[in-house]
């Protein structure tokens, strides 16, 4: 029998109490309360990380979106890192098709309490965060998205109020947006047409009772009220302002895009600068910033600048500068740039320029 927090649980199929009325167990009531009383806030995170990065193929076809690498690591793991300073009671993890693939990696790598549900048919980011329900009550929640990585210290968000993750862009038309009276949220709105403001929400939100927000979209679901013929969070946002839910705009400096091959690479260059590593070999010659995985085998090759090596790639003979090589990638005799290689692909000649799915082979003779 399986238990709730495995990957395949269709406890997102049943329909669940209110929320707002569902009691929490006296010790968690207790915990929580505790954690208030001394300044210490205790919460927990929600991880929506079951998108399927179409704009990302052909390296979702085998890998999910969110174990895609930039500087050495999977987006998902950069996420992991910002958010365990603020110390999380339990992580959610809402997961696509590819789900296991998340899970053994979150369970190998970060020792903290994971639970995972699977998101099988997506509706929408409000769907997405919806069929986490079952593991919340009245304890504050923090919403990362698995698919961006916004570089800041979670700690900031996690507090006595609730904040949204804004930041001015240049076309608030792909975006949902927010208006604000001074820092306060007035009105939020999907991908609006005519935009009133450039405040982008970049996918970061705090709310200090869990079962407000999923009651608005559990009315957002019920009502069926769709935008672009999803359920967005965006709207359930919306439903909770005009229920008289006090919101803050938290003004977000770097908001790192990686959804699609240029913004991961972009992603890629920013986050180098800031934590490069490798280990010099003979032979070879590094120009950083880069970050080369130890058990990578490199030899009569330049590799840089902002170049990440996956785990056990090979390379040799080969130049590479602007690219990501993932884990187990092989690449002989190359001259690459802007280039990203999924693991276990392989490259023998010379390209400038490759966008390498997972597990395909070119040969340029």
């Amino acid at each position: 029998m399986r238990r709730k927090s495995e990957v395949g649980s269709r406890s997102s199929g049943r329909r669940s109490q209110t929320l707002c009325t569902r009691k929490l167990p006296a010790r968690t009531k207790a915990k929580f309360a505790a954690g208030k009383s001394a300044g210490a806030i205790r919460f927990k995170a929600l991880i929506p990380a079951a998108g399927e990065g179409r704009r990302l193929r052909p390296h979702t076809h085998a890998t999910p979106k969110v174990l895609l690498e930039v500087a050495g690591k999977p987006i998902i793991g950069h996420i992991m890192d910002r958010l365990l300073p603020a110390r999380p009671e339990e992580v959610v993890v809402v997961v696509g098709v590819q789900g296991g693939k998340i899970k053994s990696y979150l369970e190998t790598s970060y020792r903290t309490r994971f639970r995972f549900v699977e998101q099988d048919d997506p509706k929408g980011l409000g769907d997405a965060v919806y069929r986490g329900r079952d593991y919340f009550g009245h304890e504050p929640i923090l919403i990362v998205l698995g698919d961006t990585i916004v570089d800041l210290n979670m700690t900031e968000m996690v507090g006595h109020e609730n904040l949204i993750g804004v930041k001015e862009v240049e076309d608030p038309r792909r975006f949902g947006i927010v208006e604000l009276d001074g820092d306060t949220v007035k009105q939020a709105v999907e991908k609006p047409k005519h935009p009133t403001s450039n405040l982008a929400i970049v996918g970061l939100y705090y709310f200090t009772d869990a079962c407000v927000l999923f009651d608005s979209l559990r009315e957002l679901i019920q009502t069926g009220q769709r935008t672009r013929d999803e359920f967005q969070l965006t709207d359930a946002l919306r439903l909770m302002l005009k229920a008289g839910t006090v919101m803050r705009a938290k003004r977000i400096d770097r908001w790192l895009d990686c959804g699609t091959p240029d913004a991961l690479l972009a992603t890629n260059r920013y986050l180098l600068a800031r934590q490069g590593h490798y280990r010099q070999r003979e032979g070879v010659v590094f120009v950083p910033p880069v970050w080369v995985h130890d058990d990578a085998s490199i030899r009569n090759s330049v590799i840089g600048p902002n170049v990440s090596v996956g785990s056990d790639a090979e390379i040799h003979d080969s130049i590479i500068r602007d690219s990501i090589v993932n884990r187990n990638a092989q690449v002989e005799w190359a001259l690459l740039e802007r280039s990203i290689l999924g693991e276990e692909s392989t490259v023998r000649g010379t390209p400038r320029r490759l966008n390498l799915g997972g597990f395909s082979e070119l040969e340029v003779i």
